[in-house]
């Protein structure tokens, strides 16, 4: 996501995560959150965030009936504060950092995996255990696959990149060689 977006979603990702944690509701605004996150993702409605023809408390009453019973009390609060500021299409990176936050919080690190072919489950607890060994933190693995590379892999944990794989070797050599 661009880093625009990422410094207009970190005070509220900040803000969410705190309240979270203070009375004990990770779970439940994680679920607000994706959930509200999956909806601004949505293009119809993305649309009609972007459009300037929908009035603030239209818009605020259409996010609220789409949240139905997912949200709670403060929940839609943050849906008015959010169309208030003109800041729902922030959603999806707020509810990135509010998970990184939280994987942070409880020692977790998100690992994605992309590969030349399909990880079974014993190779992605392979995996996870030798970065759990490096790392310190408890791996929750998500895998892809991507023929583009080849074969081996690609690990990225928060900012650290790991790659393994042949089209990655192959463009270190060929910036080595100047190619």
């Amino acid at each position: 996501m661009a880093g625009e977006e990422t410094t207009i979603a970190r005070p509220y990702a900040e803000a969410l995560f705190a309240r979270a944690v203070e009375t004990d509701q990770l779970d439940h605004w994680s679920e607000m959150l994706a959930f509200l996150a999956e909806a601004a993702r949505d293009p119809a409605l993305a649309g009609l965030i972007a459009s300037p023809k929908l009035a603030r408390a239209q818009m605020t009453d259409l996010v609220l009936d789409i949240g139905g019973d997912i949200l709670s009390d403060e929940g839609r609060n943050l849906v008015r504060l959010l169309v208030t500021n003109g800041r729902l299409a922030a959603l999806p990176e707020i509810a990135h950092l509010y998970e990184v936050h939280r994987a942070d919080h409880q020692g977790t690190l998100e690992v994605e995996v992309t590969s030349a072919f399909e990880l079974d489950a014993d190779q992605e607890q392979q995996l996870a255990a030798a970065l759990q060994r490096k790392l310190g933190r408890e791996i929750r693995i998500s895998s892809a696959q991507d023929p583009e590379l080849i074969g081996g892999f690609r690990v990225r944990a928060g900012d650290m990149v790991i790659d393994g794989s042949v089209a990655g070797r192959i463009g270190r050599l060929a910036n080595e060689l100047g190619i």
